[in-house]
């Protein structure tokens, strides 16, 4: 048995729907501006003839459960939120082809990536890291999995409210890469494993939370997602 100098962190994981089993989780992937009207809205339109997908990662220590309540975090006057349809993969995969991307699909969640806008765009603008901009402490927050394996969801309504106020309103069919696109493109940079999550995108609309704001997020057919802003820790 091997001994360490302190306990190790538990192994995250979500629920899934139906089971008594939780879905441990090993990487959290991101996609960038796959929807091309939050493109537009972030100052960098996206023109998939001559662009290709970009990701980012957090850390799996950053994700919470949907219905947690969080502080709002430090170093940010501008804190955000973005409405994701999440892929879980249940099988793993290096170099798929599209076709093929399908079978590593285990099932969906709705998510929520949440982001200290001011901090990514300092970085961004002078060809910085995001690290500090999107791997905030508590900022992946996620549904329960819900099994559709083998399944490629290609439509369906994806909307955000804030206190009730419906501020995201689209449709998974707006993705500019599709699901199969994007795993088949993530598993040329990385040997995709059981447990990788995948939040694919945000559509337009994403803008600041403050203290007490709630939030609530659904993807038809999948799962909702929600989350209670509370006062800096």
């Amino acid at each position: 048995m091997t001994a360490y100098l302190f306990s190790p962190p538990s192994v995250p994981s979500l629920p899934i729907r139906g089971k008594t089993e939780r879905f441990p989780i090993h990487r959290l992937f991101f996609v960038g501006r796959n929807y091309h009207a939050h493109a537009v809205e972030m100052g960098r339109p996206v023109d998939k003839s001559t662009d290709n997908p970009f990701y980012f990662t957090k850390s799996p220590s950053a994700l919470v459960e949907s219905g947690a309540t969080i502080p709002y975090p430090p170093r940010t006057q501008n804190y955000h939120y973005e409405m994701e349809l999440v892929v879980a993969l249940g099988r793993p995969g290096f170099r798929v082809s599209p076709d093929e991307a399908q079978a590593l699909i285990y099932g969906y969640a709705a998510g929520l990536d949440m982001t200290r806008r001011d901090l990514q765009l300092v970085a961004r603008d002078k060809g910085r890291p995001w690290d500090t901009g999107k791997d905030v402490e508590q900022g992946a927050v996620c549904s329960e999995i819900v099994p559709m394996e083998g399944v490629v969801v290609s439509q369906g309504a994806i909307s955000l409210d804030v206190n009730g106020v419906t501020k995201q309103s689209s449709n998974i069919d707006k993705l500019i890469w599709n699901i199969t696109e994007i795993i088949a493109d993530l598993s040329t940079y990385y040997h995709l494993q059981p447990g990788d999550l995948i939040y694919t995108g945000t559509p337009e609309g994403v803008g600041p939370v403050v203290a007490g704001d709630r939030l609530h997020g659904r993807v038809e057919g999948v799962a909702d997602v929600s989350l209670h802003i509370a006062s800096p820790a």
